[in-house]
């Protein structure tokens, strides 16, 4: 499949909120929560005011001049948080995009544009069932720390190529 990989627009912020409600790890078998829960503030400090901080980054993927991914960082206190100098990734693809590497080249793209913006590291939180651990231990993260659900992964920019 042809994607393009760029920087996201103002306009298409609002998509972030699409976007981070894809990000939500729903194990098999069970039934994806409402969508109402994107207004809570453990989600919303993923989205809320995005663009209007110096570390807010995003990109997006676009097939056939459609966006059906994105990715984006910012230096938040998120399930992932290290330090205040460290930026957090959220990524998504719509479903039907899944597992055509998309998403590993967003990340790689994202990756990249942060070690040049001088950043030193990344982090993120996944859960440990999701699929996507083994796209993020590909990129170059490392479980640095876990809880019963989840992995809190970085990668060390420094040996990023």
């Amino acid at each position: 499949m042809k994607y393009t990989i760029r920087e996201i627009k103002e306009n298409e912020y609002p998509l972030l909120n699409d976007f981070l409600y894809e990000a939500i790890f729903v194990p098999e078998g069970e039934q994806p929560p409402s969508r109402s829960i994107l207004s809570s503030p453990e989600l919303q400090v993923y989205v809320s005011c995005f663009g209007e901080y110096p570390d807010d980054k995003g990109l997006v993927a676009e097939v056939d001049g459609r966006v059906v991914g994105a990715v984006w960082v910012r230096i938040m206190d998120d399930y992932g948080h290290v330090d205040n100098d460290t930026p957090s990734f959220a990524i998504s693809l719509y479903p039907e995009y899944r597992g055509g590497g998309i998403g590993t080249a967003m990340m790689e793209a994202m990756l990249t544009l942060l070690k040049r913006s001088g950043y030193a590291r990344a982090s993120l939180a996944v859960q440990k069932a999701n699929y996507a651990v083994r796209m993020y231990k590909k990129t170059g993260f490392q479980i640095i720390g876990e809880n019963s659900q989840e992995y809190i992964m970085v990668n060390d920019l420094a040996s990023y190529e």
